[in-house]
């Protein structure tokens, strides 16, 4: 076949030769059947996108969980103090969305990034994360590491976060509490107690000589912490147990099932977290 045959053909099909006589990677993306296996894998991709979402926000309501990681730099730092440090800050109320009403699937209120008494899950993530790290090294620093252990802290907190979204769930089917967005703000307000334990064991650790939170000064530190954590919980979970209606509450409750929620809120706040907060920082 002569040169000049070969560059007719190379044309017909869509590209041209190179200096070794090869048809570039263009031809290969002008090549009809190359086309098609490029669509049949860009339907397959679509199609199993499709059904993940569809399957995971049978579980998860993803738009509702984006309102919770909404967070800013400004954000995370003011809340760590707060959560840390809660004892004059005010006010406690959140801030609603302009024109927010109780029909609409989205949280009523505004992002954390907007509100800084908005409950987030960012900083509640990071912090069963740390910890878990946090643990592992102290352990390490005490001569008692060994390759098991990173698994053995993870069960561990995840045991006790399984645990309490169990009892959170009891409790708001015995209060009565239908609504997706209180839901998911007990839940985002559970994970603030890693914050007070990792400032507990990491102090502690500092003052003995990392050899754990035992001891005058570890355990002086684990009752500021989680005092400091009972009062932020009570006066966060307030307006998520026991919404005022007088602040723009949509469902008024009954007296005795505030009755209720009241207790509830006292034990969960100080009951509860006292003994998840001594199962995690005891190392």
């Amino acid at each position: 076949m002569t040169q000049q045959q070969q560059q007719q053909q190379q044309q017909q099909y869509g590209y041209a030769p190179n200096n070794y006589g090869q048809p570039p990677f263009g031809g290969f993306i002008n090549d009809p059947a190359a086309q098609m296996s490029l669509q049949m894998g860009k339907t397959a991709v679509a199609a199993g996108q499709e059904y993940m979402e569809q399957n995971f926000n049978r579980y998860v309501n993803v738009s509702a969980m984006k309102h919770y990681f909404n967070v800013s730099n400004a954000y995370v730092v003011n809340k760590l103090f707060i959560v840390l440090f809660p004892w004059r800050h005010r006010p406690w109320s959140r801030q609603q969305q302009p024109m927010a009403t109780s029909a609409q699937s989205a949280p009523m209120f505004l992002p954390p990034r907007e509100d800084i008494n908005s409950p987030d899950m960012y900083i509640p993530v990071m912090a069963f994360v740390t910890y878990i790290l946090l643990s592992t090294l102290l352990a390490g620093l005490q001569g008692a590491f060994r390759p098991e252990l990173l698994g053995l802290t993870a069960t561990n907190a995840f045991a006790v976060v399984i645990i309490e979204l169990l009892l959170l769930k009891l409790g708001t089917y015995l209060l009565n509490i239908s609504n997706e967005s209180q839901w998911l703000d007990l839940v985002a307000y559970s994970g603030y107690k890693f914050v007070a334990v990792i400032f507990t064991i990491a102090l502690a650790a500092i003052t003995t000589g990392a050899k754990g939170t035992g001891g005058y000064v570890g355990w002086s530190v684990f009752a500021y912490t989680y005092l400091a954590n009972a009062f932020f919980l009570l006066r966060s979970l307030k307006y998520v147990i026991l919404p005022d209606t007088a602040s723009g509450a949509h469902n008024p409750i009954a007296r005795s099932q505030r009755t209720k929620r009241t207790y509830f809120l006292f034990v969960y706040s100080y009951v509860i977290q006292l003994a998840f907060m001594w199962w995690l920082s005891s190392l």
